[in-house]
């Protein structure tokens, strides 16, 4: 088969590397010379330990499997399996935790609460104050902004993988074809679009209106850190955000501990991971209502720079880069990912949300089962 994939952002990356994997011709069309969305602008988790139990969870642990393998053969991903690590402070934080541990699928993600003594044997990095910590064995990082690189890298050494960036599909034409903005068309057995957060003018009108949102999100980046942060971080904030921690526990932390002003203003939760030059990268914030500001607000990065420097016990290196993302998000949150056929041989997959770095290689493998690749 020869495969025409639309957009070089992680999903469009795996889609590329499930249809070369299996024998076929690959043409990959991005817009920009690189990807530059929500794929780069990420902390580069794989997210096992907050998602929704079912097909969420399923997905997010396949997708880790995925990842695992994927990254031995390609070291340039950067893939760690470094787990993660929740500080909590007080028995309302401690009894969410606890209710997460008791969860039937916790094995599966690797739950256990550990005491602070032995969170810091795990991650000496955190000798700032807390009770305990919710331990997630199964989550794992990359580097963001090295992997749609190395896995083209790979892809190109296939010979059976073609880049053509600074393209951008404008049309789809009749049956498994579209044609770009210098006129040519590319034509195959299938075409995927996975375009992101672009949901307007291809998008609109291929498929019409779909029931995708984009969210902005703040995010930051430090000088090395010195030493090592062994695992990625939470604080308790991800509890109020991710669906794995919904119970009674959860009501009552909500009822009884009123969230920081600015967390609850911006809806944000701490998630820090370390990436290879030792810097750290920290977040975020949610933003959901349209128009988006184009500017970045500095409360959310003070607000996270205390909750971080807390945890750590120290202050925080200087602050190298500050960024703002906008990814796309499934309006029924409960869907993993929004995949459409808009025309025969044409199919539209996008909206995984805050769950497309996790997710994409089990997204990109369902959609190539699904389409008898």
């Amino acid at each position: 088969m020869k495969v025409i994939v639309v957009g070089a952002g992680v999903v469009g990356t795996m889609h590329a590397w499930h249809a070369v994997e299996r024998g076929h011709e690959v043409v990959h069309i991005e817009r920009e010379a690189e990807a530059r969305g929500a794929s780069l602008r990420n902390f580069g988790q794989i997210w096992v330990s907050g998602r929704a139990g079912g097909e969420e969870l399923d997905t997010a642990l396949r997708a880790r499997e995925l990842w695992e393998g994927i990254g031995a053969r390609v070291p340039g991903l950067g893939f760690r399996a470094i787990g993660s690590l929740t500080p909590v402070r007080n028995e309302l934080e401690l009894a969410v935790a606890e209710a997460a541990v008791a969860r039937p699928d916790a094995a599966a993600r690797g739950y256990k609460l550990l005491t602070a003594d032995e969170a810091r044997a795990v991650n000496p990095a955190l000798r700032g104050a807390f009770e305990a910590a919710l331990w997630c064995e199964r989550d794992a990082a990359v580097e963001p902004r090295l992997a749609q690189l190395a896995l083209r890298e790979a892809l190109l050494a296939t010979g059976r993988y073609t880049f053509l960036p600074n393209r951008e599909v404008r049309d789809v034409v009749g049956e498994n074809a579209v044609r770009d903005d210098r006129g040519e068309v590319h034509t195959g057995d299938a075409v995927v679009l996975c375009t992101g957060a672009w949901l307007s003018g291809l998008v609109r009108e291929v498929a019409g209106e779909i029931p995708v949102r984009r969210v902005r999100l703040q995010m930051m980046q430090t000088a090395p850190l010195g030493e090592p942060l062994t695992t990625s971080v939470a604080d308790a904030d991800s509890f109020r955000y991710y669906p794995a921690y919904a119970s009674p526990a959860l009501d009552a932390l909500n009822e009884g501990q009123a969230q920081d002003p600015t967390a609850a203003a911006h809806k944000m939760q701490l998630l820090m991971v370390q990436r290879l030059d030792g810097g750290l990268t920290i977040g975020d914030t949610h933003e959901y209502e349209h128009p988006f500001a184009f500017d970045t607000l500095e409360d959310p990065y003070e607000h996270l720079t205390r909750v971080v420097e807390s945890l750590l016990g120290r202050p925080l290196p200087k602050i190298r880069r500050r960024w703002a993302g906008v990814y796309a998000q499934c309006v029924d949150t409960s869907r993993v990912v929004h995949r459409q056929r808009v025309r025969d041989g044409v199919w539209l997959v996008t909206g995984p949300g805050g769950r497309g770095m996790t997710c994409s290689p089990a997204i990109a493998e369902k959609t190539a089962n699904e389409l008898g690749w």
